[in-house]
């Protein structure tokens, strides 16, 4: 990210701060992020170049196979962190009932990722209301170790129970954006953030400056660990914004 700007720089927080977009593979990131000609093979490889961490969406409709996490894990250098969103078996078929089973098959696929490992999005969907009791048995099925953010898009779920749960287990409420707002409440409820967003105002969902520019106030303002990824994947807008983003937080590419 070296495209060269006036913009006031926050080193300091920037070092404590990942951007990436959700998922790699769109056609219509050629000319904008992949040189015309660059064999889709490649475009992992690419990407790593420009960004540190990325969103896999992929995981979210089908369990990708072993083959393939040790594929990404060796496509990607030393630092970058992959983070994979839950099967939506678990959110959107079972409704995080019973969960031990879906969480102990997925973490055990995800695993080979080895170190590039980063956090597990769980999106739940709009229809589905608050369960705290389920809430709380997804929690404890993860490894006590492993990072989980949580995307509720139901409005019950915003309760000081879900809240305590969530700090309890040091998982992070997902900051999520849509259509250039914050949906949900500005709760920090773990020692780290995770922020998507998943498209501006428009057709085209492209964040405008004044929206870059105060999301990257909230994050240093917080002054934590924070992922951040950017979901307005089409034509290149999330790797145009993600650049925005990092370029007004001072951050000069992957470590």
């Amino acid at each position: 990210m070296h495209d060269g700007d006036t913009e006031p720089r926050r080193p300091a927080i920037a070092s404590r701060i990942r951007i990436g977009t959700s998922g790699w593979q769109y056609a219509d990131w050629r000319g904008v992020l992949y040189e015309r000609g660059l064999p889709q093979r490649e475009w992992l490889r690419r990407y790593a170049e420009v960004f540190d961490t990325v969103e896999l969406n992929y995981s979210f409709y089908r369990l990708p196979s072993v083959e393939s996490f040790v594929a990404w894990r060796e496509a990607v250098p030393r630092g970058f962190l992959i983070a994979p969103k839950m099967s939506r078996y678990l959110t959107h078929v079972r409704g995080l009932r019973e969960p031990e089973d879906p969480v102990r098959r997925f973490v055990e696929r995800a695993s080979h990722l080895g170190d590039h490992l980063g956090p597990i999005v769980v999106q739940l969907p709009p229809t589905r209301q608050k369960d705290a009791g389920s809430l709380e048995r997804t929690l404890a099925a993860f490894p006590r170790r492993q990072r989980v953010a949580l995307e509720f898009r139901h409005e019950s779920w915003f309760s000081d129970d879900v809240r305590a749960l969530l700090e309890a287990h040091d998982a992070a409420l997902v900051w999520a954006d849509r259509d250039g707002r914050l949906r949900d409440p500005d709760w920090i409820t773990a020692s780290w953030m995770y922020v998507r967003m998943h498209g501006g105002r428009g057709p085209s969902g492209n964040y405008g400056s004044r929206v870059i520019a105060s999301y990257a106030d909230r994050l240093a303002a917080r002054d934590l660990e924070a992922f951040v990824y950017f979901n307005n994947d089409s034509t290149g807008n999330a790797v145009r914004n993600a650049r925005a983003l990092a370029r007004r937080l001072g951050i000069r590419g992957p470590r």
